[in-house]
Order: C-alpha cells, then sequence, then structure tokens
C-alpha cells in the first residue's frame, strides 16, 4: 500500500505513525492507520481493506479527523483492546509546555487516550462512541470518545491482558510510564511525571502519578511501550 500522497512526514514527528488489523481481520481484511495530514494539519485515522492480498487505496474510509496545532506530539498509537474497542492516542498537540493547555482540557481530543466503536455508525459519525465511556452524556462540554486524558505524547501504548500501559514522553526532566484507566486524568500540564511542572495551578488533587518514571539522567523520550516477562 502507497499513501505516500496523502501523509505529511517531513520533519518533527509526522508521518504514518500507527497501524493494526481488525480482530476479525482474517473475515473482512479491515485494518486500520494513524498518519498526520496537511492543509489543514490534522491526524488521521481510516480504515482499508485487503481483497486477494491487495489494497484499493481510494477505497478509503476516514474514521475520524483531529486538527494539529503543532508539528509534534502527534502520538500515533491505535490498537484494539481486549473489549475489542479502537483505542487511539493522541498528544496534547505540540509546541513546549502545552501552550494551548489541551493535556487539562477535556473539550479537546488532544491529550488524550481515545476509546470508540469502529463496528458501529451514527448519523454523523464513522463510529460509535461505547456506553459505557466515562464521559458519555456529561453537560460539560467534554468530548465523549476520551477514555482518559492528561497525557503529553503517549507515543506507544499496549494491552498485558486486560492492563492498558502507555509510556507518556515528558518535557525537559522526567519520562513516565502509566496504566491507563477509565477517566483518570495523568496530570499534564500540570505535573511533568511526579514533579511539579506548572506552579501557578500546582494541585495534584485527582491526578493519577505515574507507575515508574525516570529523569533524563537516566535515559531520554521513552518510546516503548510493551509489557514483557523474563522467565527464569
Amino acid at each position: 500500500m502507497d499513501i505516500t500522497n496523502r501523509v505529511t512526514s517531513s520533519g518533527n514527528e509526522m508521518g504514518l505513525l500507527g497501524l493494526v488489523f481488525h480482530p476479525n481481520f482474517t473475515n473482512n481484511g479491515y485494518f486500520f492507520v494513524d498518519y498526520t495530514a496537511s492543509s489543514p494539519s490534522r491526524t488521521v485515522i481510516s480504515r482499508f481493506k485487503i481483497l486477494n492480498d491487495t489494497v484499493d487505496t481510494s477505497d478509503e474510509l476516514i474514521i475520524l479527523e483531529v486538527a494539529q496545532p503543532y508539528s509534534n506530539h502527534n502520538g500515533g498509537q491505535i490498537r484494539f483492546g481486549p473489549d475489542g474497542y479502537l483505542y487511539i492516542a493522541l498528544g496534547d498537540g505540540g509546541a513546549g509546555g502545552d501552550p494551548q493547555n489541551n493535556g487539562q482540557d477535556r473539550s479537546t481530543l488532544l491529550g488524550s487516550i481515545l476509546r470508540i466503536n469502529i463496528d458501529k455508525t451514527t448519523s454523523s459519525t464513522n463510529y460509535d462512541i461505547p456506553t459505557d465511556n466515562p464521559f458519555v452524556n456529561n453537560t460539560s462540554g467534554y468530548k465523549e470518545e476520551i477514555f482518559a486524558y492528561g497525557l503529553r505524547n503517549p507515543w506507544r501504548f499496549s494491552f498485558d491482558n486486560s492492563t492498558l500501559w502507555a509510556g507518556d514522553v515528558g518535557q525537559n526532566s522526567i519520562e513516565e510510564i502509566d496504566i491507563v484507566e477509565s477517566g483518570k486524568n495523568y496530570g499534564w500540564n500540570v505535573m511533568e511525571g511526579s514533579n511539579c511542572y506548572n506552579t501557578n495551578t500546582c494541585n495534584d488533587t485527582d491526578l493519577v502519578y505515574p507507575v515508574y518514571e525516570y529523569s533524563h539522567s537516566f535515559g531520554f523520550s521513552i518510546t516503548g511501550g510493551f509489557v514483557y516477562r523474563f522467565l527464569k
């Protein structure tokens, strides 16, 4: 498959960032991609189909598009959970320090991990929102696709059985590993890991701390996201 003409990939953290096969791929041939596009700058989640070992790239179904204010912090991981729903990682929109405060703003999809049902559609979207998503039917203007928020750039995540592990790339000092749970706030840009980042609003009430973190004296951007077990 060649979708070079649709993907913005020059510089920073753009490009074809994620790919996952439908749980029923052997029967329906569906797979999903996450890529960045231009004019306007945005993240695109779309579906293609393999038929007789080939992909008709003209048969692209756009599932979701999210405007990107900057060229970095695009996240990009997409995976199906054990519940059959599609999970999507989106960074805070980019630049440094989250200048638009997207991490703590649930009226935007940025800075979050989303959870959607791609096996159902609505009159206005090519997906449906699971009824047990944490902000379904809220009256505060929160995006109902959000599963968890307060993330800076969750570049990679994975499921270990039913547990969702994510590596969230830090700003200047701390890289963190989170166990991501429904409705939880992982702190950015109030906190960077367990450190206070935004000193004007550094209130950690209801924020979830990482299960592990390391400083830049140990290493830099956390780009993994998988759990490994070593058997003795």
